[in-house]
């Protein structure tokens, strides 16, 4: 199950939300990660995977950044579609070139060399 937990901010440095970004990227479990918020100093980092303890983020962001406040744990309610089926087209049947190579010595006679081409080949040597 996803979760995405919101954890609000307050920084006044770009270098700030630089190393709030980098702290919550770096927690386990942890799929996106991102910044939200106008305001120079309060921003809220907005983090969605699976089996990422709140209280873990919560308190990493204090240590690395500042004053860190959760706001929200909660299910991820994004919807998975699945994915559209692809119809592969059906294998074109292997039709048998013919190729006949003249005699390289007087008399003896030509034999036609039969060649299939596949799709799927059996063997990659060949």
């Amino acid at each position: 199950m996803k979760v995405k937990i919101v954890v609000r901010v307050s920084m006044n440095d770009e270098k700030f939300r630089y190393k709030a970004l980098k702290i919550a990227v770096g927690i386990s479990g942890v799929e996106s990660a991102a910044l939200a918020g106008a305001e120079k100093d309060q921003v809220v980092v907005v983090v969605v995977g699976e089996s990422i303890d709140a209280v873990v983020l919560t308190r990493q962001l204090r240590k690395g950044v500042g004053h860190a406040e959760l706001v929200s744990v909660g299910e991820d309610k994004k919807e998975e579609k699945p994915p559209a089926k692809v119809e592969a087209p059906a294998p074109a049947p292997a039709v048998p070139f013919v190729w006949s190579y003249a005699p390289s010595y007087p008399g003896y006679n030509s034999y036609p060399v039969y060649e299939t081409r596949s799709s799927d080949p059996a063997c990659t040597i060949m």
